[in-house]
């Protein structure tokens, strides 16, 4: 096993929560993800470059640190690279939200995320979250589970040193496309969302959706509207999958408002009745571009004590 650590700090020097970030939503929970909140500590599969999928290990380490834990033979220098660099990337260390927690401060609610939350995990690659968020769409999530666990272990590399299917890496869109939809409706048991996920595989795939390239656009490349409206455009992707999509890409403006984020804001408020869009949406403008940010910590601050 390799080791290193990585410095929980953000772009201007604000501090990094990392339970409060790699408990931030419920992917953590999805495999390949694993979360243990007992030990504070969030396992991951990273598909490097060159060579198989390594399974990774995060957790506290020193004081202001994260120490990673690399399974299977020792790590060289460039892999031990490329890895820092995906831990990064999922944990959001490169996300300035210094102004984020100036107008948290002077707000009683939500003052309590200056001291490092805010940063939403997010999965090595933005097509595994894309196509986490389309299994989340219209059921339980027991069933997202099932499907996810079923694209891991059937059509996921198998990880370095980790006799475990669900630490599979999670499946290319290469291998989804060249899934029969018999797969997807017998194992996976996608319902109609099926032919959702061969298409968005397909897509990327062949090259004719780069998702990689939308979540990386900065928002003078592609504003808030442009991207909610690409995104709208993809198989499956509604005006719930999209706000989602676009937190996990940083892009915090949207309210994911759905029907648990709903009653959720109404019993915190102390309604008996649910509260209208319209005045959430108010309650939250102040945050403007990290509205959508704002609301999420408001309706999850009890998932971490």
């Amino acid at each position: 096993m390799s080791t290193f650590d990585v410095s929980l700090v953000g772009p201007a020097g604000e501090p990094v929560d990392l339970a409060r970030t790699i408990g931030s939503h419920g992917f953590a929970e999805l495999a390949p993800l694993r979360l243990d909140e007992a030990a504070g500590t969030l396992e991951l599969t990273i598909r490097p470059r060159r060579g198989r999928p390594r399974r990774v290990r995060v957790g506290p380490g020193p004081r202001g640190r994260a120490r990673v834990e690399i399974a299977g033979p020792a790590a060289g220098p460039a892999m031990v690279a490329e890895i820092e660099a995906s831990v990064r990337h999922v944990l959001r260390l490169d996300q300035d939200l210094s102004g984020f927690y100036a107008r948290a401060k002077g707000d009683p609610e939500l003052a309590w995320v200056i001291t490092g939350a805010g940063r939403m995990l997010r999965s090595p690659t933005t097509f595994e979250d894309v196509v986490k968020t389309v299994c989340t769409t219209n059921c339980a999530w027991s069933a997202t589970v099932r499907m996810v666990n079923a694209l891991v272990t059937n059509l996921g590399e198998p990880a370095m040193g980790v006799d475990d299917p669900l630490a599979n890496a999670f499946p290319t869109p290469a291998a989804m496309a060249a899934a029969p939809e018999s797969f997807y409706r017998e194992v996976v048991r996608a319902g109609y969302r099926g032919a959702y996920l061969i298409a968005l595989a397909t897509s990327a795939a062949n090259g004719d959706l780069d998702l990689e390239a939308l979540a990386q656009a900065s928002s003078e490349e592609l504003s808030d509207d442009e991207l909610e409206a690409r995104l709208l455009a993809l198989p499956g992707v509604g005006p719930y999958a999209a706000a989602h999509i676009m937190m996990t890409m940083g892009r915090n403006h949207r309210l994911i408002l759905d029907s648990w984020t709903r009653p959720t804001y109404a019993r915190l408020r102390g309604r008996t009745k649910p509260v209208p869009d319209a005045t959430i949406r108010r309650r939250f403008a102040r945050y403007r571009d990290h509205a959508g940010l704002a609301f999420w910590l408001f309706v999850t601050r009890d998932w971490i004590d």
